[in-house]
């Protein structure tokens, strides 16, 4: 149970998540939408973890800061989110625009935040929480903040031990004995002299629980937490990044501890990263587990009836609310909201995001308003593929990248051998993709 002081810490505590530039290394899913706003395992988007971590641990006054595509996000955070009207509590995006004082877009992460200290300045938090709005994981930020206030930092940097195969694609930290970081080395690459020199001490490996004959490195995860003074002065300059800019520079002149979180933590700013953490979701033991009944993820309850199955063969699979599946086998696939799969259909080793509506409703040249169904048509066959939200597939369509990997067509394009139907596209009877 939270003491009065935890209590006290939490409540002068404003998180901050990062929505991301434009997001092109996840296009086209951010094509028309946010980062944050992607659809996650089914149901969710992915601005629901950082939000759900954060309610989990008791911070519950957030703002999302994001400039491109934002009226997705905006639409999604104000109908999940609706804590107390008479509360303190809010979850608030935040999309750039100009001001007298700068007419510029973010240019970096660090100068978003400078861009909006106004609004986080307006109360008197002590600690700002500074979140990535495009990672999978589960934390208790009140461990993080419990340590940070133990150890007296300025700043408390939260990462990962890794290998060393995985480390060199990560900004890497190298700290104390004492967890106190000394040195900040951005994504090391095929350096092996200078990786050498930042694997973690065997005195800190062993108060993690790993053994302290291992080798491990420690990557930030993008998750960081500031004492109000510091992330002032930090941010009185030019500095445009966290990673590459400021945290550098106070590393030098601050107290900065490392918080070593163990736990599962995915990066899913890519079309591969993304859709192989969604499709692990599947799996009977998954490595990120959405039933965990004490921290749930919390997103937008749409009310939505059962789904229905008639005579389906499946195995392996999320199947989200309001589906109607006819005689059809799913293997290794994610089934988003309202989805509607017609008999005879393949879909395996696949994410179907769903649709927002069971009818759409179009203009005739006429002036007529007429319904038409929005569905994966009758024999369809899907595989490797991200179908993204409101995509009509026709009738006897085959979906598959083969060994293709960059090589778009006219209806969707192909990234890391996934095919990615974009959203709301719509491919005729017996298209061959």
């Amino acid at each position: 149970m939270a003491t009065a002081t935890q209590h006290r810490s939490l409540r002068n505590t404003l998180a901050i998540i990062m929505g991301g530039g434009q997001g092109s290394r996840l296009f086209p899913l951010t094509h028309k939408r946010s980062k944050p706003a992607v659809p996650l395992a089914g149901k969710y988007r992915i601005v629901d973890i950082p939000i759900s971590n954060c309610i989990n641990s008791g911070i519950r006054q957030m703002y999302v800061l994001t400039q491109f595509n934002s009226e997705s996000l905006n639409r999604h955070v104000t109908s999940a989110y609706r804590f107390d009207q008479f509360g303190e509590n809010f979850v608030h995006v935040l999309a750039a625009q100009q001001t007298p004082g700068d007419d510029n877009w973010y240019q970096g992460t660090a100068d978003a935040v400078r861009q909006n200290m106004s609004y986080f300045l307006e109360k008197p938090y002590q600690y700002f929480l500074i979140l990535s709005g495009d990672q999978l994981y589960r934390m208790d930020f009140r461990t993080m903040l419990k340590q940070h206030k133990e150890t007296e930092a300025d700043l408390t940097i939260a990462t990962t031990p890794v290998e060393r195969d995985q480390a060199r694609a990560f900004g890497l930290m190298h700290a104390d004995d004492e967890g106190r970081i000394t040195r900040f080395v951005e994504k090391p690459k095929d350096d092996d002299a200078l990786l050498d020199q930042l694997t973690m001490p065997p005195t800190l490996l062993k108060a993690n629980g790993i053994p302290d004959d291992s080798e491990r490195f420690q990557a930030s995860m993008g998750i960081y937490l500031f004492n109000r003074k510091v992330m002032e002065d930090a941010l009185d300059n030019d500095l445009e990044d966290f990673g590459g800019d400021v945290i550098p520079s106070i590393i030098e002149n601050q107290k900065v501890h490392s918080f070593t979180f163990q736990g599962y933590w995915e990066d899913i700013g890519t079309i591969r990263s993304f859709y192989e953490s969604n499709l692990e979701c599947t799996k009977i033991v998954p490595a990120f587990n959405f039933f965990d009944p004490h921290n749930p993820i919390y997103t937008r309850a749409r009310l939505l009836p059962a789904s229905k199955i008639n005579e389906a063969d499946i195995e392996q699979a999320l199947l989200s609310d309001g589906c109607i599946i006819t005689n059809a086998k799913i293997r290794n696939a994610i089934i988003g909201v309202r989805s509607v799969i017609e008999s005879g259909c393949e879909i395996t080793n696949s994410i179907v995001m769903g649709f927002d509506y069971y009818n759409k409703q179009v203009v005739t040249d006429g002036g007529i308003v007429e319904e038409k169904p929005v569905q994966i048509g009758e024999n369809t066959k899907i595989n490797r593929a991200i179908i993204d939200k409101n995509a009509t597939i026709g009738r006897n369509v085959v979906i598959d990248p083969g060994s293709r990997e960059n090589e778009d067509c006219e209806y969707c394009y192909v990234r890391d051998g996934i095919v990615v139907v974009p959203k709301s596209a719509n491919i005729p009877d017996g298209t061959v993709v």
